[in-house]
C-alpha cells in the first residue's frame, strides 16, 4: 500500500486518465474528488462490497435452482 500526505487542492495522478482531488479537509473526513473516464467504475467500500455478497447470493441461488431443475428433469424421465 503506497500512503501518501495531500494537503487541500493538491492531487494525485492514477494512470494518465484518473485524478484524485483533495477537496477539502473538516476533522477527521476528508473530501476527494475523482476524475475517471466514464467506462471506469467508482464505489464507496461498502457499497462495493454490498455488490459482491448481492453477486455472490445471485450465483448460489442460480446454481440451487440448475440443480432443483435438473432433478425435476431427471425424475420426470423416469
Amino acid at each position: 500500500m503506497l500512503i501518501l500526505s495531500r494537503n487541500k487542492g493538491q492531487k494525485i495522478m492514477l494512470n494518465d486518465n484518473i485524478i484524485l482531488s483533495v477537496i477539502e479537509i473538516n476533522g477527521d473526513q476528508v473530501r476527494i474528488g475523482i476524475e475517471a473516464p466514464p467506462n471506469v467504475t467508482i464505489y464507496r467500500e461498502e457499497i462495493y462490497e454490498a455488490i459482491q455478497r448481492q453477486n455472490k447470493y445471485a450465483v448460489e441461488f442460480t446454481e440451487d435452482i440448475h440443480n432443483i431443475l435438473q432433478r425435476a428433469t431427471t425424475q420426470k424421465k423416469k
